[in-house]
């Protein structure tokens, strides 16, 4: 794709942008960027990155990849201003949340659309992505949605239904992480260690795990077993975990997630 325009400027974008720029998956003189008002944020990203600022809407028409990445409140007003402008053969890629082929295709008119869920660890090749396809999308345009995502993490394609649980789990889930260590710290520094102590050995803690997780290949329950020795400092931990429902309010923040997903599908 020679031309790749984002509609939109925010973390997402630039999460991909920087990615692939990074990564030297798309060069930076093929991406140009637009919003609808917030021209300090285009300059920051063409001053970091390389990135053409959108000059005239006329443009639109040449370009090979629209990518929707604005908030869902804004995408039919977004679509409504540049359906005018979109070419016949230019296609869509959306990273809005919630947001359905079905709208897009209302809103755009019949072209090749898919619709992925990253999160914003595609700004260090890290992003975990589900992502679905409407029927128009050729094996030639599946190819390439898909390099260019695994080039900044993992992709993996699932029913379009599926991506609300996607967005609540690994759309999100770098949040509820930060959020987990936000906690470690606060305790952690009740206890006399200091911020940057307890940031170093969490933030290893969880890539450690995780790595653990990708290379043993065992269950995540089976390496908990292995952790928890009867009587000891783990047990203690896990069962103070139990007794205040940490698995009840787990489920209960992906619930939450996933059905706001759905809400914001359907417009609400």
């Amino acid at each position: 794709m020679q031309k790749i325009l984002f509609l939109g400027a925010g973390s997402m974008a630039e999460a991909l942008i920087h990615g692939w720029v990074e990564e030297e998956v798309v060069p930076a003189e093929h991406i140009y960027v637009t919003n609808r008002s917030n021209s300090e944020r285009l300059a920051l990203l063409h001053q970091k990155y390389g990135v053409n600022i959108l000059e005239n809407k006329e443009d639109i028409f040449s370009m090979d990849l629209l990518i929707l990445a604005i908030k869902p409140k804004d995408v039919k007003a977004a679509m409504e201003d540049v359906k005018d402008y979109i070419g016949p053969e230019t296609a869509v890629l959306s990273v809005v949340a919630g947001i359905a082929i079905e709208t897009i295709e209302e809103g755009l008119g019949s072209r090749p659309i898919a619709r992925v869920m990253p999160n914003t660890s595609a700004t260090i090749g890290m992003s975990a992505s589900g992502i679905a396809f409407n029927n128009q999308v050729s094996q030639v345009h599946k190819a390439l949605y898909l390099q260019m995502l695994e080039a900044v993490g993992i992709v993996i394609e699932v029913d379009e239904d599926k991506l609300h649980a996607v967005t609540a789990l690994s759309g999100s889930g770098p949040a509820y992480l930060y959020y987990l260590l936000e906690a470690w710290e606060s305790v952690g520094t009740e206890f006399g260690l200091s911020k940057e102590v307890v940031r170093q050995l969490m933030v290893q803690t969880i890539a450690g795990s995780a790595a653990m997780l990708k290379s043993v290949k065992e269950e995540p329950d089976v390496l908990r077993k292995k952790v928890t020795s009867p009587g000891g400092t783990t047990e203690a931990g896990i069962r103070a975990l139990e007794s205040n429902h940490f698995n009840e309010a787990i489920f209960a923040c992906i619930k939450s997630a996933e059905a706001r997903s759905r809400e914001l599908a359907k417009g609400e």
